[in-house]
């Protein structure tokens, strides 16, 4: 892993600030202040990014390339550039949810709870947007397996 410097950096912010499903509450200078806290990591297509039942001590957003979710072994979404895993586990500073695997090549930012922490307290209007941004993430995500439902009983 690396810190996000030069094309990186610019990459990761044109992707996260522009993506369609992306923390839309959240400003390019919030998205600067997370990405300088932030380490890059790669995964090969197939690679597993989050594993289900893990504890983990970080959020990743995707910058590049798509991934699989899981929850026992049933694919639940995908989640391309722009997007979020890890959220659950961090809420809940408890275990993830899913297992999440790469289904291309994936560059993914990895911020720290720890780092996230420090940044909310030091910019508590930063903290409001993410944890609005994330409430209305995680309301669409359940909209969408809602929706999903009643499709599969037909």
């Amino acid at each position: 892993m690396s810190t996000p410097s030069g094309a990186d950096r610019e990459r990761a912010l044109q992707v996260l600030t522009t993506a369609k499903k992306r923390l839309e509450f959240l400003t390019a200078n919030d998205w600067s202040l997370l990405i300088d806290k932030g380490r890059l990591t790669n995964a090969k297509r197939g690679e597993t990014l989050l594993r289900q039942g893990e504890q983990i001590d970080h959020i990743l957003f995707l910058i590049s390339g798509t991934a699989t979710v899981q929850v026992y072994a049933t694919k639940v979404a995908h989640i391309a550039a722009g997007e979020i895993c890890g959220e659950m586990a961090f809420l809940e500073s408890g275990a993830t949810s899913a297992t999440v695997t790469a289904e291309q090549d994936v560059k993914a930012l990895a911020i720290e709870a720890t780092a996230l922490s420090d940044l909310f307290e030091l910019f508590p209007h930063l903290a409001s947007r993410f944890y609005r941004s994330l409430a209305v993430a995680l309301s669409r995500r359940l909209r969408d397996q809602l929706a999903v439902k009643p499709a599969l009983q037909k």
